[in-house]
């Protein structure tokens, strides 16, 4: 039991921090659209513990084992826009939301964009890699 506190604690700041850091690149990636150079990426606070709760795909992907890439895709993809739409509206309810995506026709709910969708898809994909027992240390 206890170790397994410490194996979710330790996935949680694993893709906490991967969270931020794609966050970054990708938002990085929107100055270069707009071609401002100094390709400058933002994130916020907030999105530590939201990146961070991809932590529990890794029971997920347990139980996925054997499936196709496209099934385990798609459920990440899923399980992120549910996290997604549920961390925007109570953020919302509180001013606090970071993110805003009313100019997109794609919303819903001003907090997922479904045209993200091949971005959570691969996302999902890149934290399985990440959370996988084989990647994990071995306690001694």
């Amino acid at each position: 039991m206890k170790q397994s506190l410490i194996n979710f604690a330790k996935n949680f700041l694993k893709c906490g921090l991967a969270g931020w850091c794609l966050e970054i690149l990708f938002t990085s990636m929107d100055s270069l659209r707009r071609r401002d150079m100094t390709l400058k990426g933002r994130t916020s606070l907030w999105m530590f513990p939201i990146y961070g709760s991809a932590a529990i795909l890794s029971p997920v992907s347990r139980l996925l084992r054997g499936k196709s890439a496209v099934t385990r895709g798609l459920t990440y993809m899923s399980l992120i826009f549910s996290v997604e739409y549920l961390t925007g509206r109570l953020l919302s309810k509180r001013s606090s939301c970071p993110w805003d995506y009313r100019r997109s026709r794609w919303n819903i709910g001003r907090v997922i964009r479904l045209d993200f969708a091949p971005w959570w898809f691969c996302v999902g994909l890149l934290f399985e890699q990440l959370l996988s027992p084989d990647r994990q240390e071995n306690p001694v």
